[in-house]
């Protein structure tokens, strides 16, 4: 018996190099391993290397070397077709043992294709394969030539992958990849088909790619995707007959914050499916496509668009369905792509736990289209993994029959074991009852329990009961409410009380039994923010107490539901003074002191605590005013806490609200506080130009107000874009330095960007000019005065710099109660004040 050694470090090097070789254009994967089995001289696959097998064989512990060779030349057509000349053959469990440099999703792509090599028939293998923890595939026998392509999320130095023969069968592979994943490729922001099912965590899942599709295009090779991809053509999947090819390549566009080309390159993007609406210019067609997949699995599907066939934004709206379920409805591919034609992006949606072996993907028109047209680009279709850590049809298979043996054997144990477990449920239910009732007794008082988030620790002082149904907003906070009082204080939701409809749920205007007015946020059970968000909510702000962060006063979880109860801000949010509705138009000193306000609550969420807190949805939407204009930052249902402190980011989902979201953090997945800047200076934008963030009405280039804005910045033309309202009451320096840290906060990369220190100082101190009163020309002076006292003031600085670094006292910097900063500028630009 043979076993392999492994000296991982210098054989990874040199797999490396020759790998790296072939990697030089497009995504260059940290970890990347090809290897041709069973050859003895390296094999090019396109512009790729794959290893000769004696260079990799330290990486192989098995009981006994064979090597197969086949004379045949011809086993494929395709590129990959000299890969299965060669085999590896395992009589008995062998390993691979891979040594990763750089954690994350990782691509293994197993190549099979059986012949016969002397004693050893590889059509008649049956085996097992299995990579940390999962298995990948069982009892798996193979007669044609085929690849099987699976991702996992790979968070140790090492990915063992194991090969086990069934029985007394063998195993075999023809060759094999291991290649890093470019980050964010597959994330967790993905829709269900159903608002009720609960969507799992994708990034720890393992997955296998079933089908990869190209919509009304021919096959597109290894060669032509930067992620070494083959999508095959749709027309052995479509069901329907009139739907039409279309190609128009030169029109895709990849812009930042969308889809990259490693989500899929232009031949995909570039050529779609298109429903022939001549055909049936009622629009009550659809493009139906089908596939064969194993029942059991949820899947991830990914629907590929690029809006290639319309003349202008605004014109395409589809339907798009899997199976009876409608996953997306009036679907306007500019929204979806930043307001720019021809925009790559892609949807992921997950499936329920399907039932047949045939999945069907359907595009049809939407009712708001003015000409009946729907699209499809592109496809994917990835198994997830079951509850047993399988991607093996024969394990759910297994789960789910059995042999009739097992199943009788089944029905008497667990027939047994459950009127053992029903008596001993009983008993204590009845002991659970009269204890109940015995407390009853007791708390004739509705009784709110302390809210922990910690383990079962109460953040609170101890338990606390009202009397009757009187709740005092102060003294109880931190606690759960119980649902009788929450339903008191809206008037049992009634729904004239209503302030404001969100993501989350509908939100109430109440008033406790004391008179302490609040607002209610009740959860819709059908909304796509759900428990994690509720949770969050009272976590974060269960823990903080800032004058500019909207303080939690209880929540409620009875009867199935997710009630929130806040203090009440008077004056509603930021945004519905600034546009869209008939309140008063505010000056610019009242838009400098919400922006401050805000700025100081989120500065306090980056630096008040052990570690930093990121809001991920920043929005004028999100900023309430109370009833004298103070401005309090809400809704941290998306807040996550900061990177560790030997870390730059957190890798996580893209969530936000769609034209605050930060590009590179869309683009890479990696969330930072500066991502919360950038979001911030949309919001600046927002207050100086009193207009949507996004307007579809609005002709093109106007479309996106934070790139529309940064042209007139750029040109030093701000004051042409700004308020009606506010023309000719802003001090030019005031608004220069205004669009200045606007300017700063949406700068491309986040190293970029100021801290939101540095853009509170910086708007402390465009209030302090407008305000400043100096004789002789007041504009001119100030600028002067400050120019000369306080060049570090008078310029943003970089994202590094820490406002320590100013001259003044750091108990005036580090105050993270909200006491105005205004004090220190006013020994500076006020005559007075000297």
């Amino acid at each position: 018996m043979m076993m392999g050694h492994r000296k991982p470090e210098l054989l990874i090097w040199v797999l490396s190099i020759l790998c790296l070789a072939c990697f030089s254009a497009g995504f260059n994967p940290v970890d990347n391993y090809l290897i041709d089995c069973g050859s003895s001289t390296n094999t090019s696959v396109g512009n790729r290397v794959f290893i000769a097998d004696n260079l990799a064989s330290n990486l192989l512990s098995t009981p006994q070397d064979v090597l197969a060779s086949t004379t045949l030349k011809s086993i494929t057509s395709s590129k990959d077709s000299l890969l299965y000349q060669t085999a590896r053959v395992f009589t008995g469990s062998s390993k691979y043992t891979f040594s990763i440099r750089q954690s994350g999703r990782h691509w293994i792509r197993l190549y099979f294709y059986p012949f016969v090599y002397n004693s050893y028939d590889m059509s008649a293998a049956k085996f097992g394969v299995s990579a940390q923890n999962y298995v990948l595939l069982s009892d798996f026998s193979v007669k044609n030539a085929s690849v099987k392509e699976f991702s996992l999320n790979v968070t140790s130095n090492s990915l063992v992958i194991t090969f086990t023969p069934s029985g007394n069968s063998m195993a075999f592979l023809n060759a094999i990849e291991v290649v890093s994943v470019p980050d964010g490729l597959i994330t967790d922001d993905a829709n269900s088909v159903t608002p009720s099912a609960n969507i799992p965590d994708l990034l720890p899942l393992a997955l296998e790619t079933v089908w990869r599709v190209n919509m009304g295009g021919p096959t597109v090779t290894v060669d032509n995707d930067t992620l070494w991809r083959t999508w095959i053509p749709d027309k052995n999947f479509l069901l329907t007959e009139f739907a039409a090819n279309y190609s128009n390549l030169p029109a895709v566009k990849y812009v930042k914050g969308a889809a990259t080309e490693d989500a899929a390159p232009k031949t995909v993007y570039g050529t779609a499916r298109v429903l022939n609406s001549s055909f049936d210019p009622s629009g009550n067609s659809n493009v139906t496509w089908e596939f064969n997949v194993d029942p059991g699995f949820q899947y991830l599907v990914r629907f590929h668009f690029c809006d290639i066939v319309s003349n202008a934004l605004n014109q395409l709206y589809l339907n798009v369905y899997i199976d009876s379920w409608i996953v997306a409805r009036d679907l306007d591919p500019s929204t979806y792509s930043f307001n720019t034609l021809g925009t790559a992006f892609y949807m992921d949606v997950v499936t329920v736990s399907t039932v047949s072996n045939k999945l069907r993907v359907s595009v049809g028109p939407s009712t708001l289209a003015v000409y009946p047209i729907a699209i499809l680009n592109g496809l994917e279709i990835m198994k997830m993994n079951n509850s047993l850590g399988s991607l093996s049809s024969a394990d759910t298979v297994n789960i789910s029959s059995g042999s009739s043996s097992k199943k009788n054997v089944g029905v008497i144990v667990g027939g047994s074991i459950g009127a053992f477990v029903a008596v001993m449920l009983a008993g204590t239910l009845c002991l659970l009852c009269r204890k109940r009732r015995r407390l009853a007794l007791q708390r004739h008082s509705k009784t709110w329990i302390p809210l922990s988030t910690n383990g079962g620790n109460s953040l609170s002082m101890g338990s606390k009961y009202s009397n009757g149904t009187t709740i005092s907003a102060i003294s109880n906070f931190g606690y759960r409410i119980p649902f009788a009082a929450v339903q008191e204080a809206s008037n049992n939701f009634d729904e004239s009380w209503v302030i404001g409809i969100g993501g989350f749920g509908k939100v109430y205007k109440g008033v406790l039994s004391d008179g302490t007015k609040v607002a209610v946020k009740r959860g819709n059970p059908r909304s796509q923010q759900g428990l994690a968000e509720f949770q969050t909510e009272i976590e974060m702000l269960s823990q903080f107490r800032h004058r500019h962060l909207v303080s939690l006063i209880g929540y409620c979880d009875e009867k199935n539901e997710m009630i929130l109860v806040y203090e009440y801000m008077e004056n509603g949010t930021l945004k519905s003074h600034l546009y869209g509705s008939s309140l008063p138009s505010m000056s610019w000193k009242q838009r400098l002191e919400i922006c401050i306000g805000s700025a100081r609550g989120l500065h306090y969420l980056h630096t008040g605590y052990a570690k930093a807190v990121i809001h991920r949805d920043v929005k004028s939407a999100n900023i309430l005013l109370d009833e004298n204009l103070m401005a309090k930052v809400a809704d941290f249902g998306l807040s996550k806490t900061g990177p560790e402190i030997d870390q730059t980011h957190v890798s996580t989902a893209v969530k936000g609200s769609f034209g605050y979201l930060d590009p590179e953090y869309f683009r890479r997945q990696q969330l930072t506080e500066k991502s919360d800047v950038y979001s911030f200076g949309v919001v600046l934008f927002e207050v100086l130009c009193a207009r949507p963030v996004i307007d579809p009405t609005l002709p093109r280039e106007m479309v996106n107000l934070a790139e529309w804005a940064m042209k007139w910045q750029k040109r030093g033309q701000l004051d042409q874009i700004i308020d009606s309202t506010l023309v000719g009451k802003i001090r030019p320096d005031s608004l220069r330095k205004f669009g200045e840290t606007a300017e700063k906060c949406l700068a491309d990369y986040g190293v970029d960007r100021p801290s939101m220190g540095d853009v509170l100082w910086n708007l402390e101190y465009a209030l302090q000019i407008e305000e400043a009163v100096i004789d002789g020309d007041p504009e001119e002076n100030s600028t002067i005065m400050i120019g000369e006292l306080s060049p570090q003031v008078n310029n943003l600085g970089d994202s590094n710099t820490s406002v320590t670094t100013l001259p003044f006292e750091a108990s005036s910097v580090n105050d993270l109660s909200g006491v105005s900063m205004s004090r220190v500028f006013s020994q500076l630009v006020k005559s007075e004040g000297r």
